[in-house]
């Protein structure tokens, strides 16, 4: 990982524009920083694909990113984290001293890996390392791939010489000190997500060709809401449908309803499955948005409340519903009842998930990875 072929695409504030390809020094060094979930870590994964130098990544000691960083074969460095709160907390104390005890440790990571530039990917672990950089007179670039700026970007563009964002509108939700900062990349797609096989997808899973398949998904970290009301239509879904399930470590329950799977986390294979699937159902992240977009996928989303989340969740699935790519069913309005109807009726309905297939396919355009890669390249040149 990390000695992927650099792309030829343009570099610069205007993502349509080419250069020739740029090509990293032996010595330059990229490090990455992120995690939390899943979303914030496949995208900067995509990224070091395309970079043609060594890369390290730094993250926290118990979230998700380092066993899924470790996997794709990057070498990956712990620091202490602390959750970044807008609401007082009595945790706030002990999580600031986290945060410092992050930023002393990132200090002594990076004045040992010695890198170029540091890439942040977001998420509250990533702010120690970016503040880290900035003592060390390191540069550094952040993604962003919510539709509105999070918190933890919303610190690091402080620091920061650009702001990577994925849909256009998000510039306009940033600071207008920080505006001329942004340039619109769009969100970073894994290359191995591009190369799944629907047939194969479907045989790994059992499911007979011609039969519609559904997979549900809510998230790396798991979606109770999402859990209970699937499973609790599973039995009429299945007369329609086969349906794949990811739970979550946490919340997986084995099923014991034929046709349908339930998977703590699909890890390999996942590729495939989301290929075979001619249907999706889901929350709203960003990162998961973006793949569906990629691989051309009908949407059904329940994104988060606000009484769980900034609301960026919400804002996510409006744009792709007003896309026509999706379906959003808020989760306070939402019933079995009414969830196995709108299943139901999708599934049944071959031209308007032809349709909304296409409107998927056009909302992920050009090569994200490779121009964000191309960017940090020049930058190091």
């Amino acid at each position: 990982m990390g000695t992927g072929q650099a792309s030829s695409k343009a570099v610069g504030t205007d993502a349509s524009a080419t250069v020739s390809s740029a090509t990293a020094a032996p010595a330059h060094v990229v490090a990455i920083a992120g995690g939390g979930t899943a979303g914030h870590v496949f995208p900067g994964i995509a990224v070091a694909e395309q970079l043609h130098c060594r890369v390290f990544w730094i993250g926290s000691a118990g979230g998700v990113e380092g066993k899924l960083v470790r996997d794709a074969g990057i070498p990956f460095h712990a620091i202490p984290a602390g959750k970044l709160r807008r609401y007082l907390s009595a945790r706030n104390i002990t999580d600031i001293v986290r945060v410092l005890a992050g930023v002393i440790a990132s200090v002594r990571i990076l004045r040992r890996e010695r890198p170029s530039l540091l890439f942040s990917k977001g998420g509250f672990v990533s702010v120690p390392p970016v503040v880290a950089a900035r003592l060390c007179g390191i540069p550094c670039f952040t993604h962003e791939s919510d539709f509105d700026p999070g918190l933890a970007t919303r610190i690091n563009l402080r620091f920061c010489e650009r702001v990577f964002v994925s849909f256009p509108e998000t510039v306009g939700f940033l600071p207008t000190v920080y505006q001329e900062k942004a340039v619109v990349t769009g969100n970073p797609v894994r290359a191995a997500l591009r190369a799944g096989d629907a047939a194969r997808g479907r045989s790994r899973l059992g499911c007979d060709p011609g039969v519609p398949l559904v997979l549900v998904m809510g998230g790396s970290l798991g979606s109770s809401f999402i859990n209970s009301m699937v499973s609790h239509i599973a039995a009429g879904l299945v007369q329609k449908c086969f349906v794949v399930h990811q739970m979550g470590e946490k919340e997986f329950v084995p099923s014991r309803t034929p046709g349908y799977i339930t998977m703590a986390f699909i890890g390999e294979g996942l590729a495939d499955i989301m290929m075979a699937a001619d249907l999706v159902v889901s929350r709203a992240g960003a990162n998961t948005l973006s793949e569906l977009a990629a691989l051309g996928k009908p949407m059904v989303l329940i994104p988060l409340p606000t009484t769980g989340s900034r609301g960026d969740q919400l804002r996510n699935a409006e744009a792709f519903s007003r896309a026509g790519a999706a379906m959003v069913l808020k989760e306070e309005e939402t019933t079995t009842q009414s969830l196995l109807s709108t299943l139901e009726s999708l599934i049944d309905d071959h031209q308007r998930l032809s349709q909304m297939a296409a409107r998927a396919s056009s909302m992920s355009k050009g090569s994200p990875a490779s121009h964000i890669a191309g960017l940090i390249l020049e930058r190091m040149a």
